[in-house]
C-alpha cells in the first residue's frame, strides 16, 4: 500500500498527497506520517514543489479534520452508538477530558493513533469549532512542515527517520495511556477515601 501511494504521489504530485491526508484525517488507516516524510524527500529531489505541496497538504488535512469534527457535532447520537465503547474512543475521551484543546494539538503529530476519535469527541462534546480549528491548524502545520521538513533535510535517509518517529509516537501513546490510567486510579482511590470518611446518617 505504501509503495503504491508513494508512486502515485511521484506521478501526480501534490493533489494526490492532499487527497491522501484528507482521507486519512477521516479515519482511513493510511501511513500518513511516512508519506509526509517521503514527500519532503521527494521535494528535495525536485519531484515536488515544497511550499505548494505543503500548503495543499495542510489545507486538505485540516479540511478532513474539520469534517470529522462536524460529523461528531451534527451526527452525535449515531457516532456515540458506533464508537463510544471502542478502546481508542475511551483513550481519546480520557485525554480530551483532561487536556481539552491541547489533546487536539498533540494528536495531530505525536499521538496520531487517537487523532480521529479526538476530532469526533470534540464535535460531540460541544467544544467550540474556532478553538478546535486553531489547535488543529497549528498541530497539523507542525506535522506537515515539521515532518516533511525532516524528510527534506535527510533526503534519502527518510525511511530511517520515519521508523524513528513511529517508535517515538508509539512510546508517546503508551505514556499517555499510562498517565490516564494513573489519573483514573488516583480519582478512584480518592473517591473510596471520601466514602470511608463520611459519617453515617442516623
Amino acid at each position: 500500500m505504501s509503495d503504491f501511494l508513494l508512486t502515485q504521489i511521484i506521478n501526480y504530485g501534490a493533489p494526490i498527497l492532499g487527497a491522501i491526508v484528507f482521507i486519512g484525517a477521516m479515519g482511513v488507516p493510511f501511513p500518513g506520517t511516512l508519506i509526509v516524510i517521503a514527500a519532503g524527500a521527494f521535494a528535495k529531489q525536485g519531484l515536488l514543489t515544497w511550499y505548494t505541496t505543503g500548503l495543499i497538504s495542510l489545507t486538505c488535512v485540516v479540511a478532513g479534520d474539520s469534517l470529522s469534527y462536524a460529523m461528531g457535532h451534527f451526527v452525535r447520537e449515531p457516532v456515540l452508538r458506533r464508537f463510544q465503547d471502542s478502546p481508542k474512543w475511551i483513550q481519546a475521551e480520557s485525554a480530551f477530558n483532561r487536556w481539552g484543546g491541547m489533546s487536539v494539538f498533540w494528536t495531530r503529530f505525536l499521538i496520531t493513533g487517537i487523532a480521529v476519535p479526538v476530532n469526533l469527541i470534540a464535535g460531540t462534546s460541544g467544544f467550540g469549532f474556532r478553538r478546535f480549528f486553531l489547535y488543529d491548524l497549528v498541530g497539523e502545520g507542525i506535522w506537515i512542515f515539521g515532518y516533511g521538513g525532516l524528510g527534506y533535510l535527510f533526503g534519502t535517509q527518510w525511511e530511517a527517520v520515519s521508523e524513528l518517529l513511529s517508535n517515538v509516537s508509539g512510546l508517546a501513546l503508551g505514556l499517555v495511556i499510562l498517565a490516564i490510567g494513573i489519573w483514573l486510579a488516583k480519582n478512584w482511590l480518592k473517591a473510596i477515601e471520601v466514602r470511608k470518611t463520611k459519617i453515617p446518617e442516623v
